[in-house]
């Protein structure tokens, strides 16, 4: 081959090396543009509405309130109150003897008070028959030779039992025999009428009404 042909042949070669690698430089940065707009995929967005339930809390019950009552008996709250309990007791036709003691002491000893003060005085009775140091019935601590100047030998005077008074002393005996109700004075042995004087030498608990007690 002549030196000339070699020569084109050269050239020719050369052409066609530089043409494909213009094409494939083009093919390459066409493909990068396509896929840098199209647009990468994505996982679908899958909403769900499920509700959550929280259920609303109950309102606050209030509490009970406890009605205390004034164990003294001061104030005109308490005084209804034992008021209301004295008018809830029921009226039975016969009473035990013991009740019937207990009550005859009330209705004798303080017939004239208000309801605390014949409480105080029958809850006098009760304590003395728990002491140890009185006959251990409210018959015995009653009928006890030289305790109550209402006592007659071994009984009582007559009773107007259809009276409001009785039926007050009936009622208070029940109270203070299950002692629903404190008195003012609770765990006095003695009392007497604030109009004498006996002199003893006992410790003062207080005075209810007409009548003060001792311990």
């Amino acid at each position: 081959m002549s030196k000339q042909l070699r020569r084109a042949s050269a050239i020719a070669v050369a052409a066609m090396i530089v043409s494909i690698a213009f094409g494939t430089q083009g093919s390459g940065a066409a493909a990068q543009s396509s896929l840098a707009a199209a647009p990468a995929p994505q996982s679908p967005l899958v909403m769900t509405s499920q509700p959550i339930v929280q259920p609303l809390p109950e309102p606050a019950k209030a509490a009970p309130v406890e009605a205390q009552d004034d164990l003294l008996g001061a104030g005109p709250t308490s005084a209804s109150s034992l008021a209301g309990l004295v008018s809830a007791q029921p009226q039975p036709a016969e009473l035990p003897r013991e009740l019937q003691c207990l009550a005859g002491a009330i209705y004798f000893e303080a017939k004239s008070e208000p309801l605390i003060g014949q409480l105080a005085v029958g809850r006098v009775i009760v304590a003395r028959s728990k002491s140890g140091r009185f006959p251990n019935s409210y018959c015995g601590v009653v009928f006890q030779p030289s305790q109550f100047s209402f006592v007659r030998g071994s009984s009582m005077p007559a009773i107007a039992r259809a009276s409001k008074q009785w039926k007050n002393a009936v009622a208070i005996a029940q109270i203070a025999h299950t002692g629903s109700w404190h008195s003012p004075v609770e765990g006095a042995l003695y009392f007497n009428a604030s109009s004498v004087s006996p002199g003893w030498h006992l410790r003062r608990v207080g005075r209810v009404q007409n009548h003060v007690f001792y311990r």
